[in-house]
This record gives C-alpha cells, structure tokens and sequence, in this order.
C-alpha cells in the first residue's frame, strides 16, 4: 500500500503556537518563531520516522464557508487569529513550498472536508491513508485504511486511531456513530450548540440504546424528566449540530497522486528560510552538518540583550537573567535543545511560616514600613465565591516570603485578617498580585478592604503581550527563568480524586505559596518598569486597575433572578412556538423540520417558489440564514413566521431556560 499523510495545517499551526507560548523562540529581529518551529519539526518527525510515500497540507482559507450558510453563528465564539500565528503562515507556505508539498485548500470549505474527500478517493487507489491532527470530529472518517494520527506531544508518543480504537473511545458499535455523540453533545469551540444538559458522557449512553439522534428524537417519550424535556424542545438543534459536526467528503478539488508523491527538496530555498528563521538545530537535521550555516555548537549562553519587537519598541524577550542552553542527543541521535532553569531547589529562599498572633503582629508593622508588597491567597476553591481561605502569602524581598495559615474555623479565620487589617488599609503602600481581582474576591467576603494603590502582574503583561498566555508559571520561566513549584505536587492532577489544599502539610503549603508570591513580586520588578517604558502607565493605573476593582464588586453583589417569572415565560414562549410552528406547516401545506435549512430551503424555494433566484451553498442546499429571508421580495406570512420562530426558540433556549440553571446558593447570578 502506498502511505498518504494529510496534515491538518491550522491545527497544527496553533498546537505549535501555544506549545511553545511559555517559551517563545524569538529571533535576532524579533520575530516569534514558536508555531513555524515547532509546526516545522512535526513534519520533519512525520518524514523520518514514518516515511510517508505522498504528503499533503490542507488548509482552511479566508472567509465563511457552507456551514455558516447553514448556521450563521457557526464559529461566532472564535477568538480573532493570534497576530503571531498571522505572520508564522506565510513562512509555512514558503517552507512547503520549498519541501515541494502540496498545499490543499478550496474557498467556502474547510480542511477537514478536504482531508475527508481525499480519505474516501485514495484507498480505492491503493493507499493507507492518515490524518495528523489533533481534531477528535476526524474520527468520523476511520475505516480499514483510513487512520488517525495525534501526533507526539508534552513527551507522549505519537498515538494512531484504528477503528477499535475509535468505538472505544467513543462507546459506540460503529464509526459513522461519532457525528451522532459531536451532535447530541456539541462543540463549545465550533460554537455547535448541540441539545442542553447533554455531555460527552450521556450521549454516549444514548447512542449506545438508541443508535443515532434520528431514533432518539423518535423515541424521545421513552426519556425522563428534564432530558426528556431537553430532546423533545431542541429536536432541531440536535439535528443541526449533527450536521454541522458532519465532515463533507464532496469538496471540488482533484486528486492529484503525482503532485503529493515526495520529491527531492528545493535546499537553496531551504537554506535561506531557516537562516531567516535561525533554525540552525531544525537545518542540521534537514541537511546534515555539512550545511555551509551550521554551526557546531555544544553548549551556549544566551546573552541578556535586548530585541526589537513587531512595533518598534524594545522586545520582552532576551531581557531576562541569562539563560543556560545546553544541546544534547536524544536515543534517536537527534540533537536537541534543552534550557536549564532555576527552581526552588537551586536558588536559596527563605520561607516562613508565620502562625501566632504575636508573629503575624510584628509581620503587620513590618508591612507598614514598606513601599509595597504582594500578597496571595491559598484557598479550596477556584471559584472565588465559594472559595474559603486556607492561607495567605506576603513578600517584600526577593527570595523571601511569608506564610499564614487559616483554619476551618471561620471565626479564627476572621481574626487573624482583623490584625493583618491595617497593613491593607494603608493607601501608601501598593499592592501587588497575580491575578489580583480573585484576591480581593475572596477576602471581601471576609470583609477585609484593600485600599489602593493596587499592582497586578496578570494585567500588566496582558498590556505589554496581549496575545501570549498570562499566567504566573509561564511568566516565571520566560521573564526569571524559573520554574514554581507545580500545584499537582501538592494536590495531585484535576479530577475526583484531587485533593483539596487544607489537606497539605503546613511545610509543604508554605514552600509552595510563599514561592508563589515571591515570583510575584520579581515579575512586578520586572514589569514595571517597561509599563513606564512601553508609556502604558494611563491605562494601566487609570483605566485596568480600578476596573478589576469594580468587576470584583460587581461579581460579588450577583443579580437577582425572578425563576418564577422566567419558568412563566419559558412556557409562554413554548406556547408561542408551537402556535407559530402549526402556521408555518399550515403555509407549508407540509409537515418538516423547520431547523433543517435543506428541509427549508425546498418547502421556500423548490414548492412555494418564493425566489426564483435562490442561490444554494457548496453542498447544494438553499441558503437560508436571517439575511437572506429578509432580502426575499415576497409578502409570503410564513417568511415572518420563520424568523419569529427562531428568535422564541433562540429567546427560550439562551436565556429564559439557560440562567435559573446558573444560580448559586444565594439565588443569584454571579458573573465572571
């Protein structure tokens, strides 16, 4: 058999950009090389280590495509494309440009419809066919020659998807039975809306008794309660999410085996690509160390020097403490990088415990003779609203902090904050943490006021680098190159059987939380001064800051929800649709499913002839989003019909029904 690897490029692209966001490689000219890299060396391990005999890249190209025809708000919740990832694509085509690889790509559709079309027209030519992604939806396609291949990451192997492995995963008897879960469940990062209150879990359960989403609609009256309920309202949108979750395998794009078969690389145009991009490890593996550029280097210091960034300003990266960059050969001869960082068992700390009132007295007027410092709590929760305090951490000097431990016993609790109270109060002194507004969250419910001038480190390299991520750890070891102490040492990886921080010896907890605001306050040395420098101190101090003080507030008071109005209306609504669904059938002289656009678009177009200059999507089908139906010269009632039917079922299903289910205990809704 021949062996075709289709590679999904943009989700490799962005598995690459955030893998490598903790650590960028940013070059002499300050360009952000992580997502070319790291993409780059995805498919160098694909060549060498699977030999593949055809290659190919499939990309999804600007603007909508026929799903969104379908449903418009398809992807709406997307965040715009990371400018990084912007400028790492041209560089991408250049790369398979100069390797001599196909890149795939047809407007109005997107890349796993093309891997999808090519999966069902090469095995009949004699190939094994696989899919390197990361995206579960291409299990769909998984037959005897088509696989799925997850490739390498975070120092797992590279794991490929068979057909008993797909229904395992699944619990399902046959792989067709994956749209069938993606439907019922839907895809928050798709935006598919799928049918409420139905997680991966039960519609694994209801696919194994029903089959498909088709027969549990049917036999919908076999449910109970709120499920029940569920199925039957949002029959529809079950339905529409399932084919949207659908991968279409009729894109109109040729099959062209000789231009994916491997061919010799274009090394001029190679050579010049990674000396650009300063890839002298990736080129040493490409071309060997003969390359003309290649330097044969054991071990080097990165000297702490400035870069010019995009804008013209002084660069975040290289600024830092000089960093230890030692190559090394890996089992498969391979030569790698691998920074050394610093951690709490290399730098020397010193960490107390604090744990007396006498104790926390003196920490208290040491405080107040401060300029600032950081604090940070230790809690039991993530939700800042449920959270109790299981202890707070104070540093002023680097390498030196404080802990205090709270006991379950709120009162207790509540007086050791009443002595700490004055060192809060004092407007003179800044406050700096990470992630500031949960802090004041937590300790405003033990009504413990933190007056201003407030410093929060999240927020600043939120301004400085919007687009990288912005959590302390990931700071840590790009700005200090440090790596804190993980939470999971402390209470084990997320799940049931996570424990809980007040199960933490006061040792351990200490050395963790006190490392943490330490670092904290080292980040603050470090950002602020290039706030002053970057001329973001207006927005900063004048406009971020006392916003998170007002969320904070505003996430504490919650609105006040009346169920019984809104239960009121949810069956006022409900009364409306179903009126307004028995008049559309009666404008129809049919019965069909009003959510269906294809159902729709022929019950419009095909019998009630209401624009003979309909247009129809990539697949065929009508178009018929909102803006169409308005643009449609005609006083047919059931053009209005249709549009009042989706704004009370949008109406019913967002809001009226979605908000009682998001009252915490005080009967409010507490925003984040």
């Amino acid at each position: 058999m021949k062996k075709l690897f289709l590679l999904d490029a943009m989700a490799l692209i962005y598995r690459a950009h955030f893998a490598f966001s903790k650590n960028p490689r940013i070059t002499s000219t300050g360009i952000n090389t992580g997502a070319v890299f790291g993409f780059t060396n995805s498919l160098l391990e694909i060549l060498q280590k699977e030999k593949p005999t055809h290659l190919g890249v499939a990309f999804d190209l600007q603007g909508g495509t026929f799903r969104h025809d379908s449903f418009t708000e398809y992807k709406a919740n997307r965040q715009e494309q990371p400018e990084d990832i912007s400028i790492a694509i041209p560089y991408i085509y250049r790369l398979l440009e100069g390797m001599n690889i196909p890149v795939l790509g047809v407007p109005g559709y997107e890349a796993d419809d093309i891997v999808g079309t090519f999966s069902k027209i090469a095995p009949p030519l004699g190939f094994d066919v696989f899919m390197m992604t990361m995206d579960k939806d291409y299990m769909q396609l998984v037959n005897e020659h088509v696989f799925l291949y997850r490739p390498a990451f975070m120092g797992n192997d590279a794991e490929v998807f068979d057909i008993p492995k797909v229904l395992n995963r699944f619990g399902i008897e046959n792989v067709d039975q994956v749209r069938d879960i993606l439907g019922l469940q839907g895809d928050t990062a798709d935006n598919i809306p799928g049918i409420p209150g139905i997680g991966e879990k039960t519609a694994q359960k209801l696919i194994a008794e029903f089959g498909s989403v088709e027969n549990l609609i049917k036999n919908a009256d076999q449910l109970k309660g709120k499920l029940k309920e569920n199925v039957i309202n949002f029959s529809a949108q079950g339905l529409m999410s399932k084919e949207l979750a659908t991968i279409h395998c009729e894109v109109p794009i040729a099959f062209d085996e000789g231009a994916l078969l491997l061919k010799e690389y274009n090394k001029e145009a190679l050579d010049q690509l990674f000396d650009e991009l300063e890839f002298r490890t990736l080129k040493k593996r490409l071309f060997g160390s003969d390359s003309t550029t290649v330097e044969k280097e054991k071990k080097t210091t990165a000297s702490a020097k400035p870069t010019v960034a995009k804008n013209g300003q002084m660069g975040l990266f290289g600024m830092e403490a000089s960093e230890t960059i030692t190559e090394e050969t890996d089992e498969a001869g391979e030569v790698v990088e691998k920074i050394v960082r610093d951690s709490i068992e290399t730098i020397v700390h010193d960490y107390y415990t604090v744990d007396s009132d006498s104790e926390i007295k003196r920490l208290t007027d040491l405080l107040l003779l401060q300029p600032a410092f950081c604090f940070d709590t230790e809690t039991t929760s993530l939700n800042a609203l449920e959270a109790e305090l299981v202890g707070l951490a104070i540093s002023f000097h680097t390498h030196e902090a404080y802990y205090i431990p709270f006991p379950p016993d709120q009162k207790r609790t509540q007086e050791i904050l009443n002595i700490l109270q004055p060192a809060f109060n004092t407007k003179g002194i800044l406050k700096i943490g990470q992630n500031l507004k949960y802090d004041l969250l937590v300790l405003k419910k033990y009504d413990l006021e933190i007056t201003g001038p407030l410093f929060d480190t999240m927020l600043a390299h939120y301004l400085l680098e919007p687009e990288m991520r912005h959590g302390m750890d990931t700071l840590a070891e790009i700005y200090l190159n440090y790596t804190p102490v993980s939470i999971e040492n402390l209470i084990g990886k997320k799940g049931i059987k996570q424990a809980n921080m007040r199960d933490v010896a006061i040792a351990e907890i200490t050395e963790y939380a006190a490392e943490d605001a330490d670092i904290t306050m080292q980040l603050y040395r470090f950002f602020n001064p290039l706030v002053k420098e970057q001329k973001l101190e207006s927005l900063f101090h004048d406009v971020e800051m006392p916003l998170s003080e007002v969320l904070a507030d505003m996430e504490l008071s919650g609105v006040k929800i009346d169920t019984k109005a809104l239960s009121d209306f949810s069956a006022l609504l409900q009364k409306e649709i179903l009126t307004v669904e028995k008049t559309i059938y009666e404008h129809a002289g049919v019965e069909f499913n009003i959510a269906s656009p294809k159902q729709l678009g022929e019950i419009l177009f095909d019998k009630l002839k209401l624009d003979p200059n309909a247009k129809k999507t990539k697949t065929g089908q009508y178009a018929t989003g909102e803006d169409v139906l308005n643009r449609i010269d005609s006083d047919h009632p059931i053009l209005k019909d249709i549009l009042d039917y989706r704004e009370f079922q949008k109406l019913k299903s967002t809001y009226v029904d979605a908000l009682p289910l998001l009252l915490a205990k005080d009967g409010r809704v507490h925003t984040s």
